[in-house]
């Protein structure tokens, strides 16, 4: 049986005065290099300043269980008294502690990890989800609590969850109807959407400059390696639509006009939850910092993203996320733009932004598009 994890919390994020919802504990043994974890305050019992004091007074560190972590996170976001940059960077962690424990090279990999992480990471999207909806949060407000935390080693970690609260944002505004249940499936597949990666090799994920094209080759299989992990989930799991998380994982590169990986489909003939992943995942690459690379500001990137709509983007669901923007004045269309061949995956030492020729490229996409909306007719015999 695998022994029992706990973590560190902040002692300000313990909540106070009313039935606490998980148990705290401290590590008992005297050696630095052992640990005895014993419980100090049991799960329901009313916990106040006075108490909280005390033992900040007797114990140097306090801890949770990791069993209690969703419980932890959820006292958080649902509490009035925690500030929003708190309540992110602890949704945003535990998150990451989820993804961790699939990536991480030291593990052998398993159905069995994947499919803890799966359950794991939509307990998580729910409390994104709650997150996103009581706080109202705009395409910008969410921008601006991502930047400013603290970015993991690891890129691909911060990347997936901020792609999943992207997709939510964006899904709640394309689809006002949608259910929190929606909201979740599609979260979780943003979260999922780069799952194939953990069968590529990390030197090529955290190369920090241009990979070439053998590189390139081997990380663009990623959508079909984790089309097929998902596809080894025989199991169900409650609030899990595998099929569409399937289809997330295996679409997220296809671009609406049929040019993209792998199978070159287009516009509604990709699934919509992964025309939102794209949008959103377009969005995170030129918006969150890297190590590598200074991030565009939200203006020019939503002006840059608007110069691809109709062939990377699908145009309702770029103008829903635009439409989130609810502080950064008039946007015009930009004179900057990115190769059509941009591709998120791809690292840059500094992005491959050129000038904006509207004369030439108006005119390219026209001569390439004038045929479109037209209606061919066939004519009857004899008519």
């Amino acid at each position: 049986m695998a022994a029992e994890e706990y973590f560190t919390v902040q002692v300000d994020l313990i909540l106070l005065d009313g039935p606490l919802p998980y148990n705290l504990y401290i590590n008992s043994a005297g050696d630095s290099g052992r640990v005895k974890f014993i419980r100090v305050f049991p799960r329901g019992d009313i916990l106040l300043s006075d108490d909280l004091k005390e033992l900040q007074r007797k114990y140097v560190q306090i801890y949770l269980s990791d069993d209690e972590r969703d419980d932890f996170v959820q006292s958080l976001v649902k509490s009035s008294s925690v500030a929003i940059e708190d309540k992110t960077k602890v949704v945003k962690d535990s998150a990451i502690n989820y993804l961790d424990k699939v990536f991480d090279p030291e593990k052998e990999f398993s159905t069995e990890v994947l499919e803890e992480t799966i359950k794991g990471c939509r307990k998580n999207v729910e409390n994104m989800v709650d997150l996103i909806t009581d706080e109202d949060l705009s395409l910008s407000g969410l921008q601006k609590l991502i930047g400013n935390l603290s970015y993991h080693d690891f890129y691909t970690f911060d990347h997936s969850v901020n792609v999943s609260m992207y997709t939510i944002l964006i899904l709640k505004e394309t689809r006002p109807e949608s259910s929190k249940d929606d909201l979740t499936l599609a979260g979780l597949g943003g979260m999922l959407h780069d799952i194939g990666k953990v069968e590529i090799p990390l030197y090529i994920i955290n190369k920090a400059g241009k990979l070439d094209d053998e590189e390139f080759a081997i990380i663009q299989s990623h959508p079909v390696r984790g089309k097929e992990l998902i596809e080894t989930q025989k199991k169900e799991l409650q609030g899990v639509d595998f099929e569409t998380i399937r289809d997330v994982v295996f679409q997220h590169h296809e671009n609406y006009n049929g040019t993209g990986y792998p199978n070159k489909i287009s516009g509604e003939d990709i699934n919509f939850y992964a025309r939102i992943v794209a949008v959103a995942d377009f969005f995170d690459a030129v918006t969150t910092k890297r190590s590598y690379h200074t991030p565009l500001s939200l203006n020019d990137a939503i002006g840059i993203m608007e110069n691809t709509v109709g062939k990377k983007l699908d145009p309702e669901i770029f103008h829903a996320l635009k439409a989130t923007v609810s502080d950064i004045g008039t946007i015009e269309k930009s004179h900057i733009i990115l190769p059509d061949d941009f591709d998120a995956c791809q690292p840059h030492n500094k992005l491959p932004i050129k000038d904006y020729d509207p004369a030439t490229q108006d005119h390219n996409l026209f001569e390439k598009n004038k045929k479109f909306g037209k209606v061919k007719v066939s004519k009857k015999k004899g008519s």
